[in-house]
């Protein structure tokens, strides 16, 4: 028989039963010393990848798992699928350095419940991990209630801007590709059927418009304003 779950000394209530999934021992060691300086919290697990995380979470059943986003062998968005389709009722707090808009939608849309930024931990880890456990959701540094509001906005800084074309036409946009993988005015003329003079003057628009004045600026710039994607 399981023992029962340990109660707060000075509320009487169950603690936040916590699974901490991390690669980084340091990590985990500086997480767990922090949360069991706090009344209330008692860490029952530790993982090391996302495949622990995973095995861990669906033997221990947590209230709360602290998953890295950026795990070894399952990352942490694939192994909190897998999680949340087994054990839906663990509330889930994701833990980075880093993270993009898409990435907080993404999680938000799989059942992630919270997003701490590691440099933050000593700041955010307590409040998110009680913001979450009252039933609301932790980003971006506060509690969120309204998680539509919150997801619009998110949508509205993950949108990828417009693409600025500088005023090139559609041609000339091509010429630029051309450019970029080094064809030669000859190697242009021949693939878009065009004499080279025309591609002379395709070439002078392009560096008028762009305020380039070498092939090779013209590259660069093109690369930096994603007018073309970047050749792997």
């Amino acid at each position: 028989m399981k023992n029962p779950p340990a109660r707060s000394k000075t509320s009487g209530l169950p603690d936040v039963r916590i699974l901490l999934a991390d690669d980084h021992p340091v990590v985990r060691i500086g997480v767990r010393n922090m949360l069991q300086s706090d009344e209330g919290f008692s860490v029952v697990g530790e993982a090391g990848d996302g495949d622990e995380a995973i095995t861990q979470t669906l033997d221990l059943l947590p209230d709360i798992l602290l998953l890295d986003l950026n795990m070894p062998r399952l990352p942490g968005l694939e192994a909190m699928r897998a999680i949340m389709s087994g054990s839906p009722t663990v509330k889930i707090i994701l833990l980075t350095s880093t993270v993009t808009p898409q990435e907080i939608i993404e999680a938000l849309q799989i059942g992630a419940r919270g997003i701490v930024l590691k440099d933050a931990l000593a700041d955010h880890l307590s409040n998110a991990i009680r913001t979450v456990v009252a039933g609301d959701y932790w980003i971006g540094g506060r509690r969120v209630v309204n998680l539509v509001g919150a997801l619009h906005e998110l949508m509205k800084q993950a949108a990828v801007p417009e693409r600025k074309t500088f005023g090139l036409t559609p041609r000339e946009m091509e010429v630029v590709g051309c450019i970029v993988e080094g064809c030669s005015n000859r190697d242009i003329a021949k693939q878009f059927t065009l004499s080279e003079e025309t591609v002379k003057r395709h070439l002078s628009n392009i560096f008028d418009k762009t305020g380039v004045s070498t092939r090779l600026e013209l590259a660069m710039f093109a690369l930096a304003h994603r007018l073309v994607a970047p050749q792997a």
